[in-house]
Formats: C-alpha cells, sequence, structure tokens
C-alpha cells in the first residue's frame, strides 16, 4: 500500500497497478481513491504509462510485455516471493525438476512458474501427489507459494517425501514469516475460543488459510469478514470467548474496528496472544527509492 500511495506522490495520477496490489479489498478501495488504476493484464495499460507489479509477483514474460508497450515499471514484489522466484531459476539452471507446492490461479504461482515452466509442476496439497511425475527422482526439490497453511504445506511434502525420497527442501522456509506467525497465533487461542473472527478478504490466500487453522485448532466456530459491517450477531449466540486476527496484509483500522464492534456488545477484556516480534521492514522498490533520491539530490543542489 504505502509503495502505491509513494508513487502516486511522486508521479501523480494515474498509476496502473498488474492486480491488487495486496488482496485486500479495503486496501484497494482507498489506493483507487486516490487515483491508482487496477488492471488484470500489461495489455490493458496505455504505453508509455507507469505501472506497479503487485506483492505476488510476476513471470518473466509479464516484463517483456511491459518493455514492448514502453512502459515504465515499479517492481513491488514481495522479497519473500523473489526469493522463491530465484530458488526456482537456480534449481531450474541445475536440471532439478521442481515441485511448487501451491494454489492453482493464484497469482504467487503464476508468477513462480513463469520463472521455470519447463521444470516447475504445481502439487495443489496433498491429494495431487499421486499424479506427480518426475524424470530423475534424485534430483527434484519441493518449493512453496509463501501464504499457505504452514500445517497443510508440511503434510504436502511429507507426502512427496514418501514418493521420492531423495526430494530436497529449499534452502530456507518459504512461507512469510507473517503468515507463520498469525498461525502459529490463531493455534494457541483457537483451542481456547468459542468464535473466531479472521479479518481479512475472501481472495487472500493467507486469511482464509487462518480461517482453516482455527477450526482445527479447535476453535467453535470462525468466519472471515473484510470488515466489522460484516460480522453477524447471530455468530455470538453462546459465545463467552472471542479470538481475533487479521490476514497479513489488513491495515489495523480494521482490526481496531472489529475490536470496538465486539467491545459493544459486551466483550471488552482484550488479551493480546503474542507469538513473535515483528521487526522485518521492507524498503521501498528500487525504481521509486531511485527516483525519491534523484529529486532529492536535485532539490539539495538548487
Amino acid at each position: 500500500m504505502i509503495a502505491v500511495e509513494k508513487a502516486l506522490e511522486q508521479y501523480g495520477s494515474p498509476v496502473y497497478v498488474r492486480h491488487e496490489i495486496v488482496h485486500n479489498k479495503y486496501v484497494v478501495q482507498t489506493l483507487e481513491k486516490k487515483g491508482a488504476i487496477f488492471v488484470e493484464e500489461t495489455a490493458e495499460v496505455p504505453e508509455g504509462s507507469i505501472v506497479m507489479f503487485s506483492a505476488h509477483g510476476v513471470a518473466p514474460t509479464v516484463h517483456e510485455e511491459a518493455a514492448e508497450r514502453k512502459l515504465a515499471t515499479i517492481d513491488a514484489t514481495c522479497p519473500l516471493v523473489t526469493k522463491v522466484h530465484k530458488e526456482a531459476v537456480r534449481f531450474a539452471q541445475d536440471d532439478f525438476d521442481i515441485l511448487l507446492i501451491g494454489h492453482e490461479g493464484h497469482e504467487e504461482v503464476i508468477g513462480t512458474s513463469g520463472e521455470a515452466p519447463d521444470h516447475i509442476t504445481l502439487v495443489d496439497g496433498p491429494q495431487d501427489v499421486a499424479n506427480v511425475e518426475v524424470r530423475d527422482p534424485s534430483r527434484v526439490v519441493w518449493l512453496s507459494q509463501t501464504t499457505l497453511s504452514v500445517d497443510e504445506t508440511m503434510e504436502t511434502v511429507g507426502a512427496l517425501k514418501e514418493k521420492f525420497p531423495l526430494l530436497i527442501s529449499p534452502p530456507s522456509d518459504d512461507i512469510c514469516y507473517a503468515t507463520q506467525n498469525r498461525q502459529i497465533a490463531v493455534k494457541q487461542m483457537g483451542a481456547d475460543a468459542d468464535l473466531v473472527i479472521v479479518v481479512g478478504s475472501k481472495n487472500s490466500s493467507n486469511s482464509v488459510r487462518l480461517v482453516e487453522v482455527a477450526l482445527g485448532a479447535g476453535a467453535g466456530d470462525s468466519h472471515l469478514v473484510d470488515s466489522a459491517d460484516e460480522i453477524d450477531e447471530a455468530w455470538l449466540d453462546g459465545v463467552l470467548t472471542v479470538g481475533v486476527t487479521s490476514g497479513a496484509s489488513v491495515p489495523e483500522v480494521l482490526v481496531d474496528g472489529v475490536l470496538a464492534w465486539l467491545s459493544e456488545r459486551g466483550f471488552e477484556d482484550v488479551e493480546i496472544v503474542k507469538a513473535a516480534e515483528e521487526s522485518i521492514i521492507f524498503s521501498l522498490p528500487k525504481e521509486l527509492r531511485r527516483d525519491l533520491r534523484a529529486e532529492a539530490a536535485a532539490l539539495s543542489a538548487e
């Protein structure tokens, strides 16, 4: 969100964004009001315009399309997704078969698969494992979409290792730290909660996973809402304890709104469940940093 806002400040409106910058309705609507235009395909962006690639990443072919249309590009791909892209390229160069654990059709999966289409096979959950075929069982590695459920991913990895005992794991865990931390916290609260409300949009993979994790941890019920306006008071019938969490890209104002809504209905006591301290701050896209530095240098020279 910050990257798009800074781009609008720097270049003015419109700034085109290919796909939702993050999967959150509130964020997208807020940015649209400020002058961002969201498109599905690069071909929708007028030639010579500015286009930002979303946090989910894009395939190399998309960069090529942008160059052909003489678009000024800003790559806002999440660094964790970029890491997976680089791993895919490296393993493909070493001629490994790459088993990408993820959900078919998700933007991140499409982007990662595009880095090495001849080497990557999508594995959409444990049920897909039986159909997976590789050229050489001694040269196979798994990678994953960054917003999956940790438990489901490891279940899929376990099934893959049964079929391919020499399966190599990536150098480090690919699942986003923010996604992992929220899942750990939801597991802690889920066993004690009659209801868990997850704040996030329905097209947000990591938000949907949190509902599943809450129910798996023992929560009596769990629902995904974009904001407090979507909460059904009937969910509170017989409920004594409510857990509240949010997807990784959800603005704090939406969570505060849910807490205020609950407080008005008698749930005033709040206990924070903290799984980890999050101190990582990602920098702005390099293209935007470059232009901001150039502008600052020009101003200081005057």
